[in-house]
């Protein structure tokens, strides 16, 4: 069964009318790339410079939904960074924009200096504005990496304790990340001075929900199943099994992982991970009610995500973007995309 059967639901949710054209360039990716081979992004680069974008959207929330969302996935490791920062040196809340304001003037006048973009990077973070306070902590990394300085890396360990982020969306996570590799570079060598946020956690809490429904009955439906259904199952866990060996394979040996990793057979397995084979709910007693639960939590994620994409777009008077977004999303953002008048999508392979 093709997978588009398994995105039917997309074709069953509204979308918004928007007056602005807009091309996107669609980049899945993986959120870690230190256990590849090492990595050739030659070729995606000269794709996203040829393309010309004016502005990139990550995979992280805007600065008011990550102070209003009560609990996500990673929410309380956002919290203790906060927490430590603040420990480091505060700054009253109400002094944090013109803080920015003032250090962002600075920057450009003296791009060079490292410390000032520390000090942005610290005011972003208590700013809730993850997406941009780690771009400005990439670009001091990358400095220290091309000329180490004792002085600048003991100022950077004693305001942003970057040793003591290590989980979630982590100052760690983000140095072997896509962003690193490749939103980063091209954003810093295209003059490009922020990340616009386009993530969506809305629905996390209902999609957590959803799985647990799904586990708690699939277990059960395993150990009741009858031999033939059984039989049945096995096959198909198999087939997902065999799936993912080739992705395995594809992550110890490519040099070009992410090209790959937007392909239509990527994505395919990729889903099969989270949602099984579409023909599996057709056995007897599978649990589909609670899959389509998940899927429909998922695809509203998604669906949430491309229309912050498109209206932070218009906000910003962009018509050609770059969408980084992990590698599960990809397919699905694209079929959404393609429903919305007004947007041309591409993912990175179609350009030519």
């Amino acid at each position: 069964m093709k997978y588009a059967r398994l995105l039917f639901i997309i074709l069953l949710l509204p979308v918004n009318i928007y007056a602005q054209k807009i091309e996107i360039l669609l980049i899945g990716v993986s959120h870690n790339y230190s256990t590849y081979p090492k990595q050739d992004f030659s070729g995606i680069y000269q794709k996203i410079k040829k393309f010309k974008p004016t502005a990139f959207f990550g995979e992280f929330l805007n600065k008011q939904d990550e102070q209003n969302l009560m609990d996500y996935w990673c929410k309380q490791d956002n919290i203790k960074r906060l927490e430590q920062l603040k420990k480091n040196r505060d700054i009253r809340p109400e002094s944090i924009s013109k803080t920015i304001d003032s250090l962002k003037k600075l920057a450009l006048v003296h791009p060079k200096d490292y410390r000032i973009k520390t000090d942005l990077a610290h005011a972003y973070y208590l700013n809730q504005d993850v997406a941009n306070a780690h771009y400005q902590f990439w670009q001091v990394f990358e400095a220290l990496q091309k000329s180490p300085n004792a002085g600048l890396e003991n100022y950077v360990n004693t305001l942003l304790s970057p040793s003591l982020d290590t989980t979630g969306r982590s100052m760690k996570r983000l140095k072997t990340s896509e962003y690193a590799n490749i939103a980063f570079p091209m954003m810093q060598e295209m003059e490009i001075k922020e990340l616009l946020p386009m993530d969506n956690q809305d629905y996390d809490l209902n999609w957590s929900a959803s799985w647990a429904a799904f586990d708690k009955k699939f277990n059960l439906f395993r150990k009741e199943a009858t031999v033939p259904v059984k039989n049945e199952l096995r096959s198909g866990l198999n087939k997902i099994n065999k799936g993912f060996e080739k992705y395995e394979e594809i992550e110890k040996t490519s040099e070009k992982v992410t090209e790959w990793l937007n392909t239509d057979e990527a994505s395919m397995i990729s889903a099969s991970g989270d949602f099984y084979l579409p023909e599996m709910y057709q056995l007897d007693h599978f649990p589909k009610e609670e899959m389509l639960s998940k899927i429909h939590w998922w695809v509203m994620r998604n669906k949430a995500m491309c229309n912050n994409v498109v209206n932070g777009a218009g906000k910003a008077g962009a018509k050609k973007v770059v969408v980084i977004a992990g590698a599960n999303h990809r397919k699905y953002m694209q079929d959404i995309f393609k429903t919305m008048p007004g947007v041309s999508v591409k993912n990175i392979n179609e350009l030519d």
